[in-house]
């Protein structure tokens, strides 16, 4: 079935997400606070073994800095904030980490070379396993994601269904369309930013990840280009 491993995906962080949020209002503040140190150092230590695959250096720096450059100019953070404002305002949240939440499990969710391989297997129609086995471990992780950062977990949805199911559907479309290269490069792409991602969640400093999200189009966009003109 088509789309079939990315929509029990869906339905294992919201399902995990659920229980989380129910959990986590009986969970001491000192064990929260804990488990939030716990998920930034596995946030950073992630994105450090990510981000060291990466081939081509230039492509990732250029990348970065190109996909921020336009985040800035877009400023997506402020507008993703609003609209994390209007949120908390019409379902009355009390949690002030929405927005990090559901950054914090998007990156975790979607920008490993799991992800990429099980959505092109499922489109091309070798089967979901991939997904499904993903499935199953990112629903036990939105556990422990949302007793911390609340319904932003499960607002992750959003944005996995639209970044896993895409390229599931480009797939079906093109076929083998991604070579290996291109993920890996996106991959570690992904890693800097959980990098960033990791400092900022266990408060070392304020990253605007947000703004630097672009960076895994261009980085897919110049990585293709490298491939077509033979430069790697």
């Amino acid at each position: 079935m088509l789309f079939g491993g990315t929509l029990l995906n869906v339905l294992t962080v919201l399902v995990g997400s659920t229980i989380g949020i129910l959990i986590g209002n009986r969970i001491p503040e000192k064990v929260t606070k804990g488990v939030f140190q716990v998920l930034g150092l596995f946030t950073l230590v992630l994105g450090v073994s990510m981000a060291i695959k990466g081939e081509a250096i230039l492509i990732i720096i250029f990348s970065l800095i190109l996909g921020t450059v336009i985040g800035e100019l877009l400023d997506l953070d402020k507008k993703v904030e609003g609209l994390s404002d209007w949120l908390k305002t019409r379902l009355k949240l009390k949690n002030p980490k929405i927005t990090e939440g559901m950054l914090t499990a998007f990156l975790l969710y979607c920008v490993g070379s799991m992800t990429i391989l099980g959505a092109i297997d499922e489109g091309m129609g070798n089967g979901s396993e991939i997904l499904m086995t993903k499935a199953l471990m990112d629903g036990f992780s939105s556990i422990a994601l949302a007793s911390v950062f609340g319904m932003g977990v499960g607002l992750s949805v959003v944005p996995m269904l639209l970044f896993q199911g895409g390229i599931t559907l480009l797939a079906f479309i093109l076929g083998d369309f991604i070579a290996p290269v291109i993920i890996n490069e996106l991959s570690a792409v992904g890693g800097v930013l959980l990098v960033g991602l990791g400092i900022n969640i266990l408060e070392i400093k304020h990253i605007r990840i947000m703004n630097m999200l672009p960076s895994l189009l261009v980085v897919v966009l110049m990585a293709w280009l490298a491939l077509y003109f033979n430069v790697i």
